[in-house]
C-alpha cells in the first residue's frame, strides 16, 4: 500500500497543518489543485502488514 504526502514549511512539525497524508494520487492532486498549486506529493509504502477489514471489525466491536 502506498500514500501521498504533502509537507507544509511555512508550519511547524506537530502542527496538524504540517503535513496532508492521502490515499490515492487523485486525492494528492485534487487538493493541490484547490489549496497549493505550487506544491508537490511524495509518494511513500505503508509499513507493516495490512490489516485487511480492520475498520469494519472495529465498526463491529463498538455496537
Amino acid at each position: 500500500m502506498k500514500v501521498f504526502i504533502c509537507v507544509n514549511t511555512a508550519r511547524q512539525a506537530g502542527d496538524v497543518e504540517h503535513l496532508k497524508v492521502f490515499a490515492t494520487e487523485d486525492a494528492a492532486k485534487d487538493w493541490l489543485d484547490e489549496n497549493d498549486p505550487e506544491g508537490v506529493a511524495f509518494e511513500y509504502d505503508v509499513m507493516g502488514p495490512a490489516r485487511v477489514g480492520s475498520s469494519s471489525r472495529r465498526e463491529e466491536a463498538a455496537n
